[in-house]
């Protein structure tokens, strides 16, 4: 039997890095880039992506990626992917601790992970590497694996040694209190709210789901977002202030559930409160008891809105 061999990514790899996850993933996996090579080595070359492989022999057999802006203290674990006859050996822990490394080489405060939920196996992985569940993503992307209900992700992060990522300090309401409380232990907490920077409110559509991105919440905008139509799939990040009981409170009144926390992306710092409406009902075991019951919890909510829904 070949050993197994972890090593950088070469520019040379990006035809048999795309010919893996053809193999593993059909013509299903989420992010387009690992279908064109020229888009790997492209992104390779603009320093956006630091990939390390598994190698048996002349054969790469494991991949795993951290995306990361040109100067920006944070970094995404990604594109984790490994053959079905190699399977059994930690290959894709193994590839994730050497990037968590990697991205302390490269000055990063913190590293986030997006894990799927079909599988417990990223779930896993992501527990094995010391990651900490912070957020669940309803119906979040089409299905990597050709399935007709869209993909729930567990949203993790992982502190590098030397950062903090605080929580703003407050009496949390009684709904989500032994979770948040839990968050607070993890990341610590500070008295200020963290700055944000850019537009005050992001709207986009990604497939069927529509992000929006708030710096507060103010009354106006609370009814605009009432009214906007009940079959969309929306995902709010909104920063997380002293204002939470607050926000929580005025957006579950017109339908939104909170399903966590995730870290601030690019060079945001803090943290987003996570809310969403027009998410599907579906039963799911996930690997975190936490993650599982903030999900418990939105399809017991979902449950009843639909029951008390005329028809």
């Amino acid at each position: 039997m070949e050993p197994l061999i972890l090593r950088n990514y070469r520019d040379s790899d990006a035809e048999a890095v795309s010919v893996l996850f053809r193999q593993v993933y059909g013509d299903y996996y989420v992010q387009p880039h690992v279908y064109l090579p020229h888009m790997i080595s492209q992104n390779h070359a603009d320093k956006r992506w630091h990939s390390l492989v598994a190698v048996t022999g002349e054969q790469i057999c494991g991949h795993a990626t951290l995306f990361r802006d040109t100067h920006s203290p944070i970094a995404e674990l990604a594109l984790s992917v490994v053959h079905p006859d190699t399977r059994g050996q930690n290959i894709a822990t193994r590839l994730g601790q050497q990037l968590l490394t990697h991205a302390q080489a490269l000055g990063c405060h913190n590293v986030s992970i997006k894990q799927v939920t079909h599988h417990p196996y990223t779930q896993r992985m992501a527990i094995n590497l010391g990651f900490q569940n912070t957020g669940l993503l309803p119906d979040y992307v089409p299905s990597p694996f050709g399935s007709p209900a869209p993909e729930s992700i567990v949203v993790g992060c992982r502190m590098i040694d030397g950062y903090r990522r605080p929580l703003p300090r407050q009496t949390w309401p009684d709904s989500c209190r032994d979770f948040m409380q839990h968050l607070c232990r993890a990341f610590g907490t500070q008295e200020q709210t963290s700055r944000w920077h850019g537009a005050a409110i992001r709207l986009e559509q990604h497939a069927n789901r529509y992000d929006m991105y708030l710096k507060h919440l103010r009354p106006a905008l609370l009814e605009q977002i009432r009214e906007l139509p009940r079959h969309w799939l929306i995902s709010i990040r909104l920063r997380l202030s002293q204002q939470f009981a607050w926000d929580l409170s005025r957006l579950a009144a017109v339908g939104f559930v909170f399903t966590g926390l995730a870290p601030a992306e690019g060079k945001e710092e803090g943290w987003l409160a996570l809310f969403h409406r027009g998410y599907r009902l579906r039963g799911l075991t996930l690997q975190c008891p936490h993650m599982q019951q903030l999900h418990d919890q939105a399809q017991q909510q979902l449950a009843l809105h639909l029951s008390e829904t005329p028809r």
